[in-house]
């Protein structure tokens, strides 16, 4: 069975845990997204645990954001565990980008552009000048010029992004929701359809799918299984 472009979030630290959630859903799901909290509680060894008997890709979530210097270095140890994703954040600027890009040569540095959680409100405050779609426009541009081989963004900026960083460069968007699914933390969603639509490469799914363990893990396995359907 082809498997559909979903990059399962694993939003736990339970190394175990995760192992199951990964094993319920290896027919459907290309890819796993390990994040912050997962690497700064569980470390490089417990990446490691996890990519024991893994038969799909790392997309490993740092979003590493410091001087050009620390995050070449960064991006270096990160390469040791063989991801083919790595995040930085496209606001640390060209040189930033670059010194990943550099030093992590065989992994695909891929730049967050604005993140799904923030609203133009959000963004006002920070001090952005632009709206969330001028805003990650410009950044995935940056980003593109600087090397990244990949861009991370909300499904509602995928379709201008596309336009303007043409069509070898990946995109992966967080922020997909069921239409069934209440509202969380996510504010800038769409559903997984339309981000490919929309001009999307892989779409980045936690929730939707890793809670319905509470009723089992076949239940998780369906809820994958569904997203997967509708993607076909």
């Amino acid at each position: 069975m082809e498997k559909a472009p979903i990059i399962l979030a694993i939003d736990t630290t339970d190394v175990a845990l995760a192992q199951s959630w990964i094993k319920a859903t290896a027919d459907y799901v290309s890819m796993i997204k390990l994040g912050l909290e997962f690497f700064t509680t569980c470390g490089v060894e417990g990446v490691k645990r996890i990519q024991e008997n893994l038969d799909v890709d790392l997309f490993l979530d740092l979003k590493l954001h410091d001087i050009p210097n620390t995050v070449g270095k960064a991006a270096r140890g990160a390469s040791l565990l063989q991801p083919r994703f790595l995040t930085v954040h496209a606001s640390g600027g060209r040189s930033m980008i670059e010194a990943a890009v550099t030093n992590a040569p065989e992994v695909a540095i891929t730049a967050v552009t604005v993140l799904t959680s923030l609203t133009h409100t959000d963004l006002d405050r920070i001090g952005f000048t632009q709206s969330p779609l001028a805003s990650a426009v410009r950044l995935a541009l940056l980003a593109h010029e600087a090397g990244a081989q990949a861009i991370v963004c909300s499904p509602q900026e995928t379709s201008e992004i596309r336009k303007a960083v043409g069509p070898d460069s990946i995109i992966i968007t967080p922020g997909i929701r069921p239409l069934s699914y209440l509202g969380d933390d996510q504010k800038r969603t769409m559903t997984a359809r339309e981000a490919i639509v929309a001009g999307a490469n892989y779409v980045v799914i936690g929730r939707p799918i890793t809670s319905e363990w509470a009723n089992g893990l076949d239940a998780m396995k369906r809820a994958a299984g569904e997203i997967a359907e509708g993607l076909r």
